[in-house]
Parts: structure tokens; sequence; C-alpha cells
């Protein structure tokens, strides 16, 4: 296994614009792959918005969600991989002939589709189909995984494509600055956002602080140490249909240690590598080798009704 380059990406997508998304996700794959990047991943729903979508009939859903592979947006951003010779990840709503609904995630390199994941915990939209299986794939000789924003507050589904091999995980979110039964969650006001050239500063004290970043800082490291995985975290920054989000798009190496972030406030794209020894050297690969699963195997397994609720959503409508 040789080093990778990896590149995470933040933007300001427009709902249901997906000519647009395209566009800009063209421009920083290019960016990407002119710093050397050999993938270069974006956030959840990237494609085609995605709050916005908590308003949208089954109907309308459909309208928007698209095959895969087959949609044009997958073949678009296959077209966009091909022309900068670099695999890109990104997030759309998906249908299938059944026409279920899920919310999609695809890998793709100039040759076509790589991988598709979908998200195990959906809530943005009521007619969503929760998807059923984990995903493990290669890239560049890495072994990858995708878990979808929520799907990562499952410490269980981390764990588990980690012990089916997986060295990376994508992680593509929309999330943070939502309000929370968590001291110091809340909105940011969007008038932060239009000043931002004014005023960086009131905008940043609201965007690292517990509505923001120092709430992500509780967690993510985390998954990444206990794991002993590079984690590979994209969110989008600005206004995502009515709600402002701050992006801090990263790369963590399996210490848990930030290797780098999107810190501009707009679009951005930043690169970290991957050395495969880290992998072994990190402590979460000792704990992992440590474990005695005869001990809590039976209590992980046993059975359990599912519950998600979302504090923002209800609070919302």
């Amino acid at each position: 296994m040789e080093t990778l380059k990896i590149a995470t990406a933040q933007f300001e997508n427009r709902s249901g614009d997906k000519a647009y998304n395209l566009s800009v996700i063209d421009n920083l794959a290019g960016q990407a792959a002119a710093q050397g990047a050999r993938v270069v991943t974006f956030h959840e729903c990237s494609i085609t918005g995605y709050t916005f979508a908590r308003h949208l009939s089954r109907d309308q859903m459909l309208d928007l969600a698209e095959y895969i592979p087959e949609g044009d947006s997958v073949q678009q951003l296959t077209k966009i991989a091909r022309k900068h010779n670099i695999a890109v990840l990104a997030g759309l709503f998906e249908k299938d002939k059944d026409d279920k609904l899920y919310k999609g995630y695809v890998c793709v390199d100039k040759n076509g589709l790589v991988a598709k994941y979908r998200k195990l915990h959906p809530f943005i939209n009521p007619h969503l189909t929760p998807g059923n299986e984990y995903v493990i794939f290669d890239l560049y000789g890495w072994t990858c995984s995708i878990l979808i924003c929520y799907d990562n507050n499952i410490i269980e589904n981390v764990r588990a494509v980690t012990l089916l091999g997986a060295d990376i995980i994508f992680m593509p979110h929309v999330t943070m600055c939502t309000p929370s039964t968590r001291p110091g969650a809340g909105f940011v006001d969007p008038t932060l956002w239009e000043n931002r050239e004014s005023d960086p500063t009131s905008l940043r004290l609201e965007f690292d602080g517990m509505k923001g970043r120092a709430w992500l800082m509780k967690w993510i490291p985390a998954r990444a140490y206990d794991n002993a995985v590079y984690v590979v975290f994209s969110n989008p920054i600005g206004m995502d249909d009515d709600q402002l989000k701050n992006g801090c798009s990263m790369i963590l190496d399996p210490f848990g240690d930030i290797l780098a972030e999107c810190r501009t406030l707009g679009d951005d794209v930043v690169t970290a590598l991957c050395t495969p020894e880290k992998l072994q050297q990190a402590g979460g690969y000792r704990y992992r080798q440590a474990r005695r699963p005869e001990l809590y195997g039976a209590i992980i397994s046993q059975p359990h009704h599912s519950e998600q609720k979302v504090v923002w959503l209800a609070t919302d409508e």
C-alpha cells in the first residue's frame, strides 16, 4: 500500500440546482487535482442540496431523485472525474425501479461508478428508505468505506466498517448549527453570513463555538482514534435552504489528529497525505487487537427497536 493524497471540500450548495452544484464540484475537483490529490470528497447531498427536502412531497422527491449509476448526475460526475483524473465522492437523492427513495452517495472515477452507499439513518424527508448494508471498496490499494452524517453517531457503525477492513472512512455530513438538547447548541443567524466580509469575527465565534466546531471536536477525533482509521469529514458552508452551515471539512489521521481543515468563510478544498504505517502505529489498532468479543458480542447484538429522534427537525415543523 502506497501513500495516498486525499482532498476534502466545502461549498455553499443551491437547493435543487444540480447544474450549479456540479459546476462547483467540477471547479473544486480541479483545484484538488492541481494540489496532487487522487481523491476528493464532498458533503451529503452535495449535488441536489439537502435541508430543503424536508418540505418536499413524495412526487417532488421522485422528480429530484435519480437512478444510480445511469442518472445524469452520476454520469456528469464521472466526466468530472475523467477530466481531472481524480476519484470523486458526492451525494444525491436516489430512486430505484420500484420508486423507493434513498439518501445516496457515490464514488466515481474516470471509468465510472466505483461504489454506492445508502444512508442507514435518513430523516430529512419521511419518504426516504433506510439503507441496509455497509459498503467496502478499494481506492488505489486502500480499503475504504462511507458512513453518512447520522450514521456516524451510532458508534457500532464505525467499528463495524473498521472490522470489515476499512482504512479510510469517508464521512459526508450536513451538520452543526442546529438546535439540540446539548447546552450551547442552536441555529446561527444568517445575517452573520451576509456580513462575513465586514465582520468575520462574530461569525467565527458562532461557527467555532458550541453551536459548531467545538461540538464536532467532542466526537469526530474519537471515531478516528478509537478505530485507528483515517476519517475524511465533509460539510457544506453557507446557506443550505434557510439554515446556515459552518463547513470545517477536515481530514483526520488514525491518531485522531487533524491533518488538514477548510478554514475559509467560503468554498474551499484542502489536501492531506495518508500514510499506511499510521494504521498500525496508532493506539486504536492495538486496542482492536485486544478485544474480547466473547464478553460483549451477545450484548451488542441483542434485539433492539431502533428509535431515531432529531430534535431540530421536530421543533422546526
